[in-house]
């Protein structure tokens, strides 16, 4: 039996003639059930700093969406309907509506107030040059993955939500470009996230090795780190084991900022009527910029004005990480682990982006710094 299906928007039910009307499934058991991940994943992260509540909300999706689909299969289904294995699928369908909620709106607002934690005139310090190998880094693994992805035999979506997890900032770009490009599914933004935890963990033991075996300074070690890791997280925990904490995250932040702009990017290349075949068909275009990504740069400009009061901006990271982790954990529901397992060419082009970008940054930071 198939994972239970995990689609962001649940369907409408359609009232019968004559009957009394159907009532739509209740978002509150998957936002409750949401609520008991997001704890989990703070504890956790308590103890293991290196993952990210976001990424622990993730992998635990993933395994109790597994589990149930294991549970469901075993039943077979003469034993659908009076064994507990059975019983599994039909409880998870109550989650399903409130997951559905937290994927797609409780994103929205997470990624919106992601922008209250750049202000702009801590970005523009970093200098010329690093900003330089920013860009660099982050535009040139953002086009030549899906290029590669193509040659793999890998679909359109899985190449370019590989591209933006690597490129951006994580899962937290996967989710945001799986929000707003079409042509992209479940399975994905699977293969998408599961790269980003694999090579961004490995990174942590890998990035301070390699330092230290070509000599880099402490200030080129930070922004190579944050030039080239997927996480805020594994950033952060590379630059405090290192003592460039600060360097490490601003340099990381320049690249979160590049997120608007490549939603953008690949909204307008959607809207090609060569391009969109989907969207022509079904009488709509995607929109330029989607409106939570807008709302991120509206607060990055608020955060940059000063005017934000220091208690605000000292909490808004911990909201933000509880909403994300929210999010998160609803799309980590739907990874299908036995498909991930069959597809090794996902894996295959994270290893290649996760080249990529860190030996641009890696040449930006040995000619500049």
């Amino acid at each position: 039996m198939p994972l239970p299906d995990q689609r962001l928007s649940p369907s409408v039910p359609v009232p019968v003639p004559g009957e009394p009307p159907v009532r739509q499934a209740s978002v509150w058991p998957g936002i409750g059930l949401a609520a008991v991940a997001v704890v989990v994943a703070m504890v956790v992260n308590r103890f293991v700093p290196a993952f990210s509540p976001a990424v622990i909300a993730v992998l635990s999706g993933a395994v109790l969406a597994n589990l149930v689909a294991v549970a469901a299969s075993s039943s077979g289904p003469a034993g659908a309907d009076n064994t507990g294995a059975g019983r599994a699928g039909v409880v998870w369908e109550r989650f399903r509506p409130g997951l559905a909620f937290v994927s797609r709106r409780v994103l929205r607002v997470a990624i919106a107030l992601l922008g209250l934690q750049i202000a702009m005139p801590q970005v523009l310090a970093l200098g010329w040059q690093t900003l330089v190998i920013v860009v660099a880094a982050t535009g040139v693994t953002f086009a030549v993955t899906p290029l590669i992805g193509r040659r793999l035999g890998l679909s359109p979506g899985t190449s370019l939500l590989v591209a933006t997890g690597v490129s951006i900032c994580g899962a937290a770009a996967v989710a945001a470009m799986r929000e707003s490009a079409d042509g992209t599914d479940d399975d994905d933004a699977a293969a998408a996230l599961s790269v980003v935890v694999l090579y961004g963990s490995a990174a942590i033991v890998a990035v301070p090795a390699l330092a230290g075996l070509l000599g880099l300074s402490p200030a080129q070690l930070g922004v190579w780190t944050g030039a080239a890791v997927h996480e805020v997280a594994q950033v952060a925990a590379i630059g405090a084991a290192s003592g460039v904490l600060a360097a490490a995250v601003t340099v990381k932040l320049a690249r979160v900022i590049l997120l608007a702009p490549l939603v953008a990017l690949t909204a307008v290349r959607a809207r090609r009527p060569d391009t969109a075949p989907q969207t022509r068909r079904e009488g709509r275009r995607p929109p330029v910029m989607p409106l939570f990504v807008a709302a991120f740069l509206v607060m990055v400009a608020v955060r940059s004005t000063g005017w934000v009061p220091e208690p605000v901006t000292e909490a808004v990271p911990q909201v933000t990480n509880v909403l994300m982790a929210a999010a998160l954990f609803g799309l980590g529901t739907g990874i299908d682990v036995r498909k991930l397992i069959k597809g090794g060419r996902a894996v295959l082009l994270g290893a290649i982006a996760t080249g990529l970008i860190a030996a641009v940054s890696l040449t930006g930071v040995a000619v500049l710094l």
